[in-house]
């Protein structure tokens, strides 16, 4: 009986690096790779001695001199005497804040113009589609400028809230006011509470944070009593009934510390030529987070109708079968189905909306661009590493927000048996 003997092995040599189609793509990569590195590394090197040579040592230390300029919207404590750091955290809390607001109004408004763009009431789904096509041929900037405009020039001012004569009025029992200022609302004070040893270097409220614990923990143990019922389904096919349990988590120990650190509201007083005291929203945040929803909106509801239109009519006349009304098959039919075409293309919306906040200086709202960009840049004349600074946070919000979107996106999509 005779064996066949395997074929010896073939030595390695150099030239199939490029010869051979094995290792040909292998080497392209590598040496592109190479290549690339070679020029990031030439221009930083060349960037860093024409700095040295005008006598500009990359340096962030100025992150720490004083700052001495105001920020008339914040969200914690600043002064002028604060650093530029601090400066630019309040400037990026603000940013944050502008791109949350108008994310959630842009998805509400954005998913009703979707839905009436395709009603078989001919007038309304005219309508929606001439808000649509305005609002997206349209520059944003301009939609900022109008609306700021229209803020500052159609509100009543403060003085014609005074005397006998005034023209206009508090609204919600004499408790907020909506001025060509701003618009003035209940501010939530405790009168008692935490040490003020515990507020931290960010000078956030310390009781405002015990709340947010205390409310986070809340969802959490609500999410694992949701959890539990879903295994008891599972076996059993019985649900429990958990939303007293669920919200009982949540409710209460928030009530509770709210009792404990004398929670009241300071409401806004007209004194003078001005309202004193509450909660301000100036113009400028407004008239930024309408612009941006309501221009943001266009596109998305062209996402969402999209998406509708891609779920199978088989599936509504099915639901329709069933007896199911309309607003029942859109909300359990429809939507659930068309979130899998609508999720990754809301995701681009959301970070252009987080990006386009940047646009907030035309307005005079003080954003991350308007603070580390703006006058800190003009300030300390350090350009390269205000911009670095400035790069590195839209990119992390940007992955942040990716992330987070992505994330819910593979929960919502079909899994394949």
């Amino acid at each position: 009986m005779t064996t066949r003997a395997s074929p010896p092995r073939e030595r390695f040599r150099i030239s199939q690096l490029i010869y051979d189609t094995r290792y040909r793509s292998y080497t392209i990569q590598v040496f592109a790779l190479f290549m690339f590195a070679a020029f990031v590394g030439w221009l930083v090197n060349n960037t860093l001695q024409n700095l040295s040579n005008a006598g500009k040592d990359l340096d962030f230390g100025f992150l720490f001199s004083t700052a001495g300029y105001e920020i008339n919207q914040r969200l914690v404590s600043y002064g002028p005497d604060s650093s530029h750091l601090r400066a630019s955290i309040v400037g990026l809390l603000n940013t944050l804040l502008v791109a949350l607001l108008g994310c959630v109004m842009a998805t509400v408004i954005g998913t009703f113009v979707g839905i009436l763009r395709l009603s078989k009431n001919w007038l309304i789904a005219r309508l929606m589609g001439l808000y649509v096509e305005m609002f997206r041929n349209v520059p944003l900037l301009l939609w900022i400028l109008l609306t700021m405009a229209v803020l500052t020039e159609l509100l009543p001012s403060p003085r014609e809230f005074r005397g006998e004569s005034a023209t206009a009025s508090m609204m919600l029992n004499d408790t907020s006011a909506i001025t060509n200022r701003g618009v003035y609302v209940p501010l939530p004070q405790f009168s008692r509470g935490l040490d003020k040893a515990l507020d931290g270097s960010l000078g956030l409220n310390p009781n405002a944070l015990a709340i947010l614990f205390v409310l986070g923990a809340g969802l959490y143990v609500s999410q694992r009593i949701k959890l539990r019922a879903d295994r008891i389904q599972s076996k059993s096919g019985e649900r429990p009934v958990t939303w007293f349990w669920r919200t009982g988590v949540i409710v209460v120990p928030v009530l509770v510390l709210f009792f404990a650190f004398g929670f009241h509201l300071e409401y806004p007083e007209l004194k003078g030529f001005n309202f004193i005291g509450g909660l301000r929203f100036r113009n400028s945040l407004i008239a930024l987070w309408l612009a941006l929803s309501l221009y943001t909106a266009a596109f998305i509801g062209e996402v969402v109708r999209s998406g509708i239109m891609a779920v199978p009519k088989g599936q509504i006349e099915g639901a329709e079968a069933l007896g199911l009304r309309p607003a029942r098959i859109m909300r359990s039919v429809i939507l659930p189905q068309a979130l899998r075409v609508i999720i990754p293309p809301v995701i681009s919306q959301y970070l252009s909306l987080t990006k386009n906040t940047s646009l907030a200086i035309a307005v005079g709202y003080m954003d991350i661009t308007g603070t580390l960009g703006g006058i800190t840049m003009n300030q300390t004349g350090r350009e390269l590493e205000c911009v670095l600074l400035l790069m590195l946070v839209y990119l992390a919000i940007s992955l942040t927000v990716s992330a987070g979107m992505n994330v819910y996106n593979a929960r919502v999509n079909l899994v394949e048996r």
